[in-house]
């Protein structure tokens, strides 16, 4: 009888263990912000990597890169991601430092709803005019001469435009004012920019406001990143890269648009704001993962996103193209993977 009852108690005592560890493993529950740019790809690679790891859930919200990095700076996630990177007085109101990583990258795009045109060319001299006021109609000389034989209609352009903080409104306007002079004098870049006081401007938040927003408006132009564009069915303009060639978004667009990024430098904010090359498509960046340093929390969350990171600057990466990102190229990656240990 007594033996009965200690190896019950064995058994019980082992079950609780049991219990016991899968209550730990299952509460290391990380919390992070920002960017809508790679939501799709970020919410995928944290679904996989949760699958791979029962022990760890990561919630990601897509706020925009403006309040992304605002809550990183208050503390108030464990980790963010914004398509703008950090400045540097930003980082430097960071307690505990940041470990800022470029994860994916990806294009943004002119998608436009005008029913009928099945391919729209833009040359670089008209594009920065349509987002600056100037170019109000579709059937303006410049739009029409660009694409002959092309059935545009006499109606006014509605500009869905980003009403939010945003990296892609950063790099959107950044690279608008590298190629005109006239948008940058008159719009400027940012997070956030005083886009002209039109009518025709239509302000949405995030990439899948504005992609809505053309989706929903005969006429409308908006920009968005690839990926969202896709998953929508919107079509997307051809525009005129730096070589003079009409070039329209895609993997192979993309990757020869980054193939002229310069890591050489300190840190891992570059920037590719008008790229060279017949085959580049134009508008293109990385967007970043914000870390601490220091997280100074439980230490299951910084060992979690060392692993969430190596994963996914390695077999992540096999997951870009299919949902509208460029894997990073290989010297990228490994920068990347030589970083993670700085999260701590």
């Amino acid at each position: 009888m007594k033996s009965s009852f200690l190896r019950a108690a064995a058994v019980a005592f082992a079950g609780l263990l049991a219990l016991n560890g899968a209550a730990s493993a299952q509460s290391v529950r990380i919390v992070g912000a920002g960017a809508s740019f790679p939501f799709p790809i970020y919410s995928a690679w944290f679904n996989k990597f949760g699958q791979a790891n029962r022990g760890v859930r990561i919630d990601y919200q897509s706020q925009g890169s403006g309040a992304g990095v605002r809550n990183f700076i208050a503390r108030i996630v464990d980790f963010a991601a914004s398509d703008a990177a950090m400045t540097d007085e930003e980082i430097a109101q960071v307690k505990g430092g940041v470990v800022l990583l470029p994860m994916t990258a990806g294009e943004i795009v002119l998608a436009y709803n005008l029913p009928g045109v099945a391919e729209l060319k833009l040359p670089r001299e008209v594009y920065p005019l349509i987002f600056s006021g100037e170019i109000t109609r579709w059937d303006d000389p410049r739009i029409v001469a660009a694409n002959p034989g092309v059935k545009l209609p006499g109606q006014q352009i509605t500009v869905a435009r980003r009403s939010d903080a945003s990296g892609t409104n950063f790099v959107f306007t950044k690279h608008l004012s590298e190629i005109s002079p006239a948008f940058k004098e008159k719009v400027g870049s940012g997070a956030t920019v005083q886009w002209p006081n039109q009518s025709n401007f239509v302000g949405a938040p995030r990439n899948d406001g504005v992609a809505a927003t053309v989706m929903q408006t005969p006429g409308a132009i908006g920009y968005v990143e690839y990926g969202f564009a896709k998953m929508a069915k919107l079509p997307m303009a051809k525009l005129q890269n730096a070589s003079g060639a009409f070039v329209g978004p895609g993997p192979a667009a993309g990757q020869a648009a980054l193939a002229s990024a310069d890591f050489s430098g300190p840190d891992l904010r570059v920037w590719v704001l008008d790229p060279k090359g017949a085959d580049s498509y134009p508008i293109v960046t990385f967007t970043w993962m914000l870390f601490f340093r220091e997280h100074g929390g439980d230490a299951k969350i910084p060992a979690a996103l060392r692993d969430f990171v190596t994963w996914a600057a390695k077999d992540g990466q096999a997951m870009a193209d299919e949902l509208g990102y460029i894997p990073l190229p290989e010297k990228v990656a490994a920068r990347v993977l030589s970083e993670v240990p700085n999260i701590r």
